[in-house]
């Protein structure tokens, strides 16, 4: 009997918890399979292996892996495939299917395009955008971010596009955020490049709070799990018949 077991971070934030609870709700309707599990890498139970047994008490003899991260980082190469190793040797018998995570995509970048734009109504040349990523020392991050600062210009027509990180990468977020308004025309507009609401969010939203309560033209967006190309990615993976990783 098939079975999905969806993997999230996790984040100590009940709003962000519960955003992903939805969020998987939702998918788990929308998807014939008979079972599906939610489960989480780290700070949220269920954890990966609680997750993973209760696809097998339900009689699952294959198990797809979906994981809700947006890139390809340490989580993704190493942590996640560290445990699911560990579980196949114990389960033997269970066939274990692992998708990718979503990567650098045109839809997403068009969706993110499209949140901004709803965000501020109107988009300007003269305006500056910061994307913020939640940091990797995985030097690919560093060129997928690359890749997504130029997409959203080419789609915005705005000219200052930069990136900036939260942890594990520099620049940091407030350094990020001196750069991009030094000497700026029109407003900055910053956006999480981030799942689901959180701990990291939250860092991001006080200090564009702080710099408006200065009388900066700055706003953020809201997380990207909003987006219905995020809910249609995960499905293609879901019931995709092209396996990643096999174990």
């Amino acid at each position: 009997m098939k079975a999905i077991l969806y993997i999230s971070h996790g984040t100590r934030s009940a709003k962000g918890t519960e955003e992903v609870n939805v969020f998987i709700q939702r998918v788990k309707r929308r998807i014939d399979v008979p079972i599906q599990e939610i489960s989480f890498l780290e700070l949220n139970e269920p954890l990966i292996e609680e997750g993973f047994k209760r696809c097998v008490a339900k009689g699952a003899t294959e198990i797809t892996v979906v994981p809700l991260f947006l890139l390809a980082a340490g989580h993704i190469k190493q942590d996640i495939p560290r445990t699911l190793w560990s579980l196949q040797a114990r389960y033997p018998a269970i066939q274990v299917n692992v998708m990718e995570p979503f990567g650098v995509q045109g839809g997403i970048l068009d969706a993110v395009a499209e949140l901004i734009r709803k965000t501020l109504v109107n988009v300007f040349p003269q305006d500056r955008l910061l994307i913020v990523g939640r940091g990797s020392s995985d030097s690919g991050i560093q060129s997928d971010f690359a890749e997504i600062a130029g997409g959203i210009r080419d789609r915005l027509g705005i000219e200052h596009v930069s990136v900036s990180f939260l942890a594990a990468a520099e620049p940091r977020l407030r350094e990020g955020l001196e750069i991009i308004s030094e000497k700026a025309d029109g407003r900055v507009i910053v956006v999480p490049y981030l799942l689901f609401s959180g701990l990291l969010i939250a860092e991001v939203n006080q200090e564009v709070l702080k710099r408006q309560k200065q009388g900066q033209q700055i706003h953020f967006t809201a997380p990207l799990s909003g987006q219905q190309i995020i809910e249609d990615i995960v499905i293609e993976r879901a019931t995709s018949r092209e396996v990643v990783a096999e174990f």
